[in-house]
């Protein structure tokens, strides 16, 4: 269990670092020098069928807004409103009650985003307005002038500023934004696709931070980040800090820029300086640089430490006397090097610091009405490096700075891009995408939303590279146009044409990434063949659609007679699926395979525990596969898991539930993506030993035990082998799969002959037959399986007696968790099965979230005992641990005093 110090003060420190200056609702200025920038600190909302005035009138200071809703800096719509208590989200998350609840009419006008704040302007001050994207586009007003219209401003990632100085006034100004309803097929706006139901308002409003800066005559842009390094040694690195400077006035002007480095422990490293000259109204490009003796070096956070520099400068100018015209926001940054190449299968490779990088992630789901919660972030982050993931994706939804500050000081890399479908991929050639076919209008808005995306991501340690388009690759003159954004903005890494192989840009040349399939059940097996998704070349989304919640988290958001459904009628739509015309509406395929291999469910628990059985396979078989093959002939480069998380309660496609709450799905990962793992493979029945380390190695010790349900030995083995990093091998066979006549239980352990230590243990249930594929009948999103594996003989084990105790533990890092050990001991002759722990509030009964446990889901062996670890948030003495599984008694336990 991966857990991180100081976790509490992290999310803290991001907060303060991410946000900018606060602004006073009194008479004190939003702004009051040059260098100064801040967020509008929140917005009185309203919709334009509740206002009668004209534009003009409402954006004009000293209006009577009181009965509108207050709203804070950023939130769609459908967020203020839920914000102001107008819905509930448990309300709107149960059930089907979001296609009643809000009614999508009140969405069909636009709507009203409203705020007055103090200046005090100035000869010789300047000031600006910067969006950051509002989706899908608006009309702004300022003190009753219209400063952009929607032609302008569109796009939810278009970024733009705009000059406010001849609008401003000395004492009360108003800002108004009328932002217009969004149609995802229509607008580039941030959607969903298929993942879930759309929110009533699409995504509508203000989401992103709108602010106001002040500088003097001459202001400078965030820095642009570059750096001569390429991988460890010995000597120098060279940082280029680049930057825009703008001269607003009509003479010229002699500016000095005096920055400061410091080192990652907060000690100044070095200064830095230079002049320019800067013409009337000119903008220029101007370099500066350092030299950075002995570096820290930043690695992906399995590999190593994130050590960040910081970077800070203000514009002087020279002529008639100094003063400080504009000073840069502080700049986090580190030094690292992020590299991808094609191979000779046309596979897209990464390394990072010249170390080869197979990408072990998933696809990351912002909220469903875009609110964004930084602590919230955290929790996601964490489960991922805790079960081994290196890499998130975002599919087209950029969220804010704050995400990658956190990803840079977290360590999980980030690969970015545009989504699919919908308007972003409405290519002429394009016949998959509904949205809105592209014309001249488009490319000026994808052009601002590449330049304002590049420029928040470029200089962030954690981006791995960009992808241009998803499904489909961009045409000829969006690509110039994406290539050109990322060339203004000095991108560094990897630009890569579409997460699939459909086809691709001149330009850009092959993508290297598969998507194909799949996204709905496949078993096993399926993994370890070199057909469609199996494990080869880079996976850019692909998984087998599980992710489903235990039995607390679904009696947030169903009804009793949805969950009688559940498992009494298989085929049926389900509402907390995919979109209603989606292939993902129903668990048909799912539930057919899990009623063939597991046995029909007697209950809803027995079908709760059995999908929980169905899907710890699952993504523990996908995430092995790809790793024994990291270093095959055809070598298997990446794997994104579809998907991580959802936007809102959901029955599949995660590997933790939207409460925060991990399941089996979680737990199957975890295992299956281990630093050091020891794998079965169910097609060839092969043993591998597996390393993704940066540089464990040497002696390894295997140990093979291969039981019947009864707990009698069908075979055991010793193996020993070296490992090396980046690598994978066969070090096995398992003996005596032929000989299981109903089921059998397959332990893997792995240790360190020398310290003793366990590096990975996990345990298989098998059948003597494997699952049956036909591959000739693959579409793009499963293949048919026309021979089951059985595992109905789980249902009928002998009980399992089981001793479990559970002590506090002291934590030796300063997490803010608390920690306690749990002791489990298997007093049977046979196997105890399937052992899941889960914290309650003692008091309430909730279920804990976020939960830490070293291992869950556990299976003994007869007489084995195994100690697992957990830690929360919250009074051991406050909290029980549940103990249940497939053949044991559930069983609560309470702290006990001995440590």
């Amino acid at each position: 269990m991966i857990m991180f110090k100081n976790m509490s003060k992290l999310c803290i420190a991001l907060a303060i670092s991410s946000s900018v200056c606060a602004a006073s609702t009194g008479s004190e200025p939003l702004v009051a020098f040059g260098g100064d920038i801040a967020a509008i600190p929140g917005w009185y909302l309203q919709s334009t069928t509740k206002v009668p005035e004209e534009m003009h009138v409402l954006s004009a200071p000293g209006k009577d807004v009181s009965s509108w809703y207050r709203v804070g800096a950023r939130g769609t719509v459908m967020a203020g409103l839920i914000e102001n208590g107008v819905y509930n989200e448990t309300d709107l998350f149960y059930s089907d009650n979001m296609e009643s609840i809000a009614d999508p009419s009140l969405f069909d006008a636009p709507w009203l985003y409203r705020e007055e704040f103090t200046l005090n302007p100035s000869i010789g001050q300047y000031f600006t307005l910067k969006t950051h994207g509002i989706t899908s586009k608006a009309d702004i007003y300022l003190n009753g002038e219209l400063i952009a219209s929607s032609d302008q401003q569109q796009g939810s990632y278009g970024g733009h500023q705009y000059n406010l100085t001849e609008h401003v006034k000395e004492g009360v100004n108003c800002l108004l934004i009328r932002a217009f309803p969004t149609n995802y097929l229509r607008d580039f706006a941030q959607g969903f696709v298929d993942w879930n139901p759309y929110p009533a308002d699409n995504g509508t409003g203000v989401w992103r931070n709108v602010e106001v800066s002040q500088t003097g005559a001459v202001s400078m842009s965030p820095f642009r980040i570059l750096t001569n390094f390429s991988h460890p040694n010995p000597g120098p690195v060279k940082v280029i800090f680049r930057t825009e400077l703008t001269n607003h006035e009509s003479s010229g002007h002699q500016v000095l820029i005096n920055g400061t480095v410091k080192r990652p422990d907060g000690s100044a490293a070095m200064e830095f300086s230079e002049a320019f000259e800067l013409k009337s109204n000119e903008q220029k490009t101007v370099s500066m640089s350092v030299s950075i003796e002995n570096p820290d070096i930043w690695w992906p956070a399995l590999w190593g430490q994130q050590p960040l520099y910081t970077v800070q400068a203000s514009t002087i100018i020279q002529k008639p006397q100094q003063l400080v015209s504009d000073s840069s926001i502080r700049q986090q940054f580190g030094i690292r090097h992020v590299s991808s190449k094609l191979n000779k299968f046309n596979d897209t490779e990464f390394a990072v610091n010249g170390e080869p990088f197979q990408v072990i992630g998933a696809g990351y789901g912002p909220d469903i009405f875009l609110r964004f919660d930084i602590e919230r972030v955290q929790v996601i982050f964490a489960y991922m490096l805790d079960m081994g993931l290196n890499t998130v994706r975002l599919e087209g939804k950029q969220e804010h700075p704050e995400l990658y500050d956190l990803a840079d000081k977290m360590g999980m890399m980030v690969l970015a891009g545009w989504e699919c479908c919908d308007k972003w991929e409405g290519w002429k050639y394009n016949h998959d995408a509904k949205g809105v076919k592209w014309d001249k209008s488009d490319y000026p808005v994808a052009k601002a939303a590449m330049l304002h995306e590049a420029e928040m991501m470029q200089s962030h340690a954690s981006i791995l590279g960009c992808l241009v388009g998803s499904d489909s690759w961009p045409d000829d003159q969006a690509t110039e146009i994406y290539l050109g954004a990322l060339k203004a903005m000095d991108w560094p890494n990897p630009i890569i044409a579409s997460a699939s192989k459909r086809g691709y840009p001149e330009a850009l040349g092959p993508s290297g990434m598969k998507m194909d399939g799949p996204y709905d059940w496949v078993p096993p097996n399926y993994w370890y063949n070199d057909k469609e998704g199996a494990a080869s070349g880079f996976g850019s989304e692909l998984g087998a659609g599980v992710g489903t919640p235990e039995m607390g988290s679904l009696k947030k958001f169903m009804s009793d007679d949805e969950l009688e459904t559940l498992w009494k009628e298989p085929d049926a739509d389900q509402y907390h699926m995919s979109r209603y015309d989606s292939q993902f509406y129903d668990r048909k395929i799912y539930n057919e395979a899990l009623f063939a291999r597991y046995g029909k469910p007697s209950s809803l628990e027995d079908y709760i525990l059995k999908s929980q059985m169905a899907d710890y396979e699952a993504t523990r078989s996908q995430f092995e596969a790809y790793a024994t093959r990291q270093n095959a002939t055809r070598p298997a480069t990446g794997v994104i898991y579809w998907m991580l998380n959802s936007a809102w309660p959901n029955l599949h496609w995660q590997l933790f539930d939207y409460y925060l709450t991990p399941m089996a799905a979680y737990f199957g990962t975890k295992v299956g993506a281990r630093m050091e793992h020891v794998a079965y493979d169910y097609e060839s029945h092969n043993i591998w030993l597996i390393n993704h380390s940066l540089e464990k190695e040497g002696n390894r010790q295997i140990k093979v035990d291969f039981i019947d349900s009864n707990g009698k030995e069908i075979s055991r083995a010793t193996v020993k082998s070296n490992t090396r990093p980046h690598s994978s091998k066969v070090v096995a066979s398992l003996d005596g799969i032929k000989k299981v006549k109903d089921i059998g239980f397959l332990r893997l352990t792995l240790s360190d002959p020398e310290s003793k230590d366990v590096l990975s243990r996990s345990v298989y249930w098998l059948s003597p037959t494997t699952d049956v594929l036909d591959w000739s009948e693959s579409d793009w999103y499963t293949t048919p399986v026309t021979k089951f594996a059985k595992y109905t003989k789980l249902e009928k084990l002998k009980p399992a007696t089981l001793k479990a105790s559970l002590h506090s533990l002291e934590s030796s890092t300063d997490d803010g968790l608390t920690h306690a050990e749990v002791l489990l001991e298997n007093k049977s002759a046979g196997p105890a099965v399937f052992i899941r722990l889960n914290a309650l509030d003692a008091l309430e009964g909730a279920e804990i979230a976020p939960l830490y446990c070293s291992d869950n889901y556990v299976t003994l062996w007869p007489k084995e005992q195994l100690r697992l670890t957990v830690a929360f948030e919250g009074d051991i003495q406050h909290t029980v641990v549940e103990i249940s599984g497939r053949n044991v008694k559930k069983v609560t336990l309470k702290v006990s005093l001995k440590v």
